[in-house]
């Protein structure tokens, strides 16, 4: 036990470390190139696709009979993953 941050150091050394890292500092396993947010990944919705494309893309594309469909680079407007809630609009 012991009251409030009691035994930070000793006995409640790993619940620190794991819940609080840095909070005492310069202690414990050195990172040299610690990446502070790895799991970035911005995403986007199926249903807010047709957003990311431009008016005069969705026409030409619209008008088309071969039955081509657009490649839709969501890279480029700062999405990494597509998740598929919502409907795609049928053209």
């Amino acid at each position: 036990g012991g009251r409030g941050n009691a035994g930070g150091l000793t006995h409640h050394r790993n619940l620190f470390d794991r819940y609080h890292p840095g909070y005492f500092g310069k202690k414990g396993i050195r990172v040299f190139h610690e990446k502070k947010n790895p799991k970035h990944c911005p995403v986007v919705n199926i249903d807010r696709l047709w957003s990311l494309v431009s008016e005069e893309t969705r026409t030409k594309y619209a008008d088309n009979k071969e039955g081509l469909v657009p490649v839709i680079d969501v890279t480029k407007s700062g999405f990494f993953k597509d998740l598929g809630k919502g409907r795609l609009p049928t053209i």
